[in-house]
């Protein structure tokens, strides 16, 4: 062997030495770091969506389900080539030019590898269509999921609302880091019960792990968690009642509140207009978004939780159990109307121009007299008139759950030094003794003091009657306090409301004693009438634009004797208690205690006609009720 051959024997047998070094590094030192690598890139982590919770009305009605959607998602990073993926696409299915453009800002603004849906609500042919060609879709994935959708429509869109997209002004102020929230289009409660009860209804993501090429496409599923489903909810609300409500406050902007006042259970709350929450769901358009939010009758606003009115004369019951309770009247003691009382230099006038007399307590609610609370409220004072009206439920917050719901207002000397940086003076005090001046109270706070007033007891309005089948919650309330022989009076002066022939709301009476109703009316002025206007003859609200004329209202409960509902009614710009919100607030207690569409023996005879008429004309729907809870009932 010569020397040439050595040095390249050497070479060969060193280069030989070096590869099988570096080979025993990758295979044998490295070898787990680079299986850990291989793994990551083969196996990736998917989160599987929860199925939302159901909601129900008392009696097991579908108010809020869930339906199969087919849908496309999209991985950035996965795609290379994104647009020209997205042509191909086009060239497949028919897709919506404009949700593609906000899909692909959508792509841009969030990291490559987070999905982002393409389109949705596909039909199967198309879904599989996409599958078919799934070789030269890199990137793209075919999906079905659960959405939500709401098969009673309108009718409880003010009381379950609905459910959108998470945006990130969801996420900036709710802080929520639920890692759900990154599923492409995973959908959140907006508004109401839905948004209320989120937590509950929303569930628990699962995981799935997948093998998925180089492409990112999914070749085969290694295991899975499965998801836990959100919580079912039962409502206390009644469909075929609330669907009543709905259709008889069709036409105005009004809402109305029906409590069973055994429990304190909120069997209807409707407001007029409403809308189609399935609308919001799968994207409002431009066109529907403005007719909902230009139109003056404001359907997005709920109007019953929502809604703050002065009362009106239906807050002259609590000025009355004050004076009661404060020993400052007694039932036979009269007050003497003349049309007006003087307070200093100031004139407050009653509704009735040339005065109603001597009134009594039960007369003055009978006849609604203005004059006979002025002088109550003067001797009563402002501070035991509030304080009754919180014990009875107004100036109170309750808690219910919907979006926005107010407190009102009973306001107290110390409240307008707070907030109006000014004095009490005694025409605050008047003015709030009829239902005026800072009183503010919404239909929900009404009805709360019509159940309160019809039992003696502290009713506590509930919404939510079980959660996943277990009861949420006590029902009823403790006593009051207030004695039964001053109730009993407010109750009579109630009862002869409506069924006095001097009553505010006699034309509204019921024929049956046995659904015989005691009511209050109401008429809130929402304009001042000057001195001038008065000499001359104030303006009737016929004759006002629409929205100066006077808020209509109304509170009653049934039956008289034994009482299971109690209802508020507020007509905006309606004009009369008596004419625009009695009779609905009638029809809707007599719907109540009858079960269904009560029959026309019950309306005083020179009404039947119309209201048969009505009822013809009504948008009343079938309530289908699933096996086990009584079957069907038409509404």
């Amino acid at each position: 062997m010569g020397r040439r051959a050595l040095v390249v024997g050497g070479v060969i047998a060193g280069t030989g030495a070096v590869l099988a070094g570096r080979m025993q590094y990758l295979q044998l030192d490295r070898a787990d770091d680079f299986r850990m690598l291989a793994e990551e890139n083969r196996i990736n982590i998917r989160l599987l969506p929860p199925a939302r919770g159901l909601i129900f009305d008392r009696a097991g009605q579908l108010l809020a389900g869930n339906e199969q959607n087919y849908r496309i998602i999209m991985v950035r990073e996965d795609a290379d080539d994104v647009d020209a993926v997205l042509q191909r696409l086009t060239d497949l299915v028919n897709l919506d030019i404009g949700k593609l453009a906000r899909a692909r800002e959508e792509m841009l603004a969030r990291p490559p590898f987070v999905p982002v849906t393409i389109a949705d609500r596909l039909s199967w042919e198309e879904l599989s269509t996409v599958a078919v060609n799934a070789p030269a879709l890199p990137g793209v994935t075919p999906e079905f999921g659960l959405s939500r959708i709401y098969p009673r429509g309108p009718d409880f869109a003010h009381v379950v609302g609905y459910v959108g997209p998470v945006s990130d002004w969801y996420l900036e102020t709710t802080g929520d880091t639920d890692p759900v929230l990154q599923i492409p289009d995973f959908q959140v409660g907006r508004y109401n019960i839905e948004a209320r009860m989120e937590p509950r209804l929303r569930g628990r993501a699962g995981a799935k792990r997948v093998e998925v090429n180089a492409g990112g496409r999914i070749m085969r599923e290694l295991d899975r968690d499965a998801a836990t489903p959100g919580a079912d909810l039962q409502l206390t609300i009644d469909a075929g009642l609330q669907n009543y409500v709905e259709a008889r406050l069709h036409g105005e902007s009004a809402g109305a509140v029906v409590i069973e006042v055994a429990t304190g259970e909120i069997v209807a709350l409707a407001s007029a207009p409403t809308f189609d929450p399935n609308l919001f769901v799968r994207g409002i358009s431009t066109t529907d978004w403005n007719t909902l939010n230009t139109d003056p009758y404001r359907p997005l606003a709920n109007k019953s939780a929502q809604g703050l009115y002065p009362p009106g004369s239906t807050y002259k019951m609590i000025v009355a159990m004050a004076a009661l309770e404060a020993g400052v009247i007694t039932p036979e003691e009269t007050v003497t109307c003349r049309g007006f009382t003087e307070v200093g230099n100031r004139r407050f006038h009653c509704w009735r121009r040339g005065g109603h007399g001597a009134m009594n307590l039960t007369d003055s609610l009978t006849q609604s007299c203005d004059v006979y609370y002025y002088d109550l409220a003067e001797r009563t004072g402002i501070e035991a008139i509030s304080a009754m009206a919180r014990r009875l439920g107004c100036g109170v917050h309750h808690d219910v759950p919907l979006s926005g719901v107010v407190t009102g207002l009973a306001p107290t000397m110390q409240w307008k030094r707070d907030n109006r940086g000014e004095d009490w003076v005694v025409g605050d005090t008047l003015n709030a003794s009829i239902g005026q001046g800072f009183v503010l109270a919404s239909p929900l706070q009404l009805a709360v003091m019509t159940a309160r007033l019809a039992t003696g007891r502290n009713i506590m309005p509930k919404m939510v009657k079980s959660i996943d089948g277990r009861d949420d919650g006590p029902l009823g309330g403790e006593g009051l306090g207030l004695d039964p022989a001053h109730l009993a009076l407010v109750q009579q002066g109630m009862y002869r409301v409506s069924n006095a022939r001097r009553g505010t709301a006699y034309r509204s009476r019921v024929e049956d004693p046995a659904y015989a109703l005691a009511g209050k009316t109401g008429t809130s002025q929402v304009r001042n009438i000057t001195a001038a206007e008065r000499r001359a003859g104030v303006v009737r609200n016929a004759d006002l634009p629409w929205e100066r004329r006077d808020h209509a209202l109304f509170v009653a409960f049934a039956p008289f004797e034994a009482p299971r509902f109690a209802v508020s009614v507020v007509v905006e710009h309606g004009g009369g208690g008596s004419i625009a919100a009695a009779p609905i607030g009638r029809d809707i207690l007599l719907r109540a205690q009858y079960g269904d569409v009560p029959p026309v023996e019950l309306y005083p005879a020179n009404q039947r006609r119309d209201i048969e008429e009505m009822h013809e004309n009504m948008d009343l729907r079938p309530v289908t009720r699933p096996e086990g809870n009584g079957g069907s009932s038409q509404a």
